[in-house]
């Protein structure tokens, strides 16, 4: 009785982190900051703007330190129920030791840290290509078509193997579990647990979340989709049949943008 009050309060706290994850995306988005997630000029935004002209460096602080917090909350909120297996799983495994929470703690911070790193490298490539594209007359007038291979790319990778390895590792979180952790240094093995496990997420993820940057990052409702798309994907018995259609939806869904495109021009 004790063990399903705690799973169910486990459920419950992430259920409510991921709510409240989701509630501050929509206020932010609704809000007079809501150009912060999508990529907008610093100084054209209220307050912000004032302090981003008047003090050197400001602009490039600002920025990276609210694409981080944005950045985080979306992973918060669309991954978070997708990651909710293994931490659950690892919850039950850990539930005897007095510093569960710690462990917990240490999961979490590592899973987190993977898709950090990843956020920092898809900024990164996504700025790069925004430089590229502004220097570029004729890029800047076709950059639907970058928008088109975006889809294209991740409509593709629905039909890799790579793909459905990574899925494979993270549809079974008590397997990935006992083969990355022993328990001896609890901690540190927690940590790289973690690091491990959103690395095979990312594996799985990463097309699908690129085009976020193709329809924009603050869009809130493309977020809710394709959080709702890898998490049935990723926890679902049925999520192994969703890959191949959802592929060829988007490859057609990039061919309609060049097809709309050629005929206007």
């Amino acid at each position: 009785m004790k063990t399903l009050v705690r799973s169910r309060l486990f459920a419950l706290l992430f259920v409510a982190l991921t709510t409240s994850a989701w509630v501050a995306l929509w206020m932010w988005d609704a809000g007079p900051y809501a150009r912060y997630l999508r990529h907008a000029s610093w100084a054209e935004l209220p307050l912000v703007g004032a302090i981003c002209r008047e003090v050197p460096g400001a602009s490039l602080t600002l920025a990276g330190l609210l694409h981080s917090v944005a950045w985080l909350l979306m992973i918060a909120a669309m991954m978070l129920p997708t990651a909710f297996p293994l931490f659950d799983t690892f919850r039950r495994m850990t539930i005897a030791r007095e510093n569960r929470r710690t462990l917990m703690a240490f999961l979490i911070v590592g899973y987190a840290t993977a898709w950090a790193l990843f956020g920092l490298v898809a900024h990164g490539f996504d700025t790069a290509l925004h430089g590229v594209a502004d220097q570029s007359p004729t890029l800047l007038a076709h950059a639907w078509l970058i928008g088109a291979a975006i889809v294209a790319l991740a409509g593709l990778y629905q039909f890799s193997s790579l793909k459905h390895r990574c899925l494979d590792k993270c549809r079974s979180p008590l397997m990935f579990i006992t083969e990355h952790w022993r328990g001896r240094s609890a901690r540190r093995e927690s940590f790289l647990l973690g690091i491990s496990h959103g690395a095979f997420c990312i594996g799985c993820c990463w097309a699908l979340m690129l085009l976020m940057f193709a329809v924009g990052t603050g869009s809130v409702g493309w977020m809710l989709a394709l959080g709702a798309i890898m998490a049935a994907e990723k926890n679902t018995r049925w999520g192994g049949s969703i890959g191949k259609p959802l592929g060829v939806t988007l490859i057609a869904w990039s061919a309609w943008i060049v097809v709309q495109h050629a005929r206007i021009a």
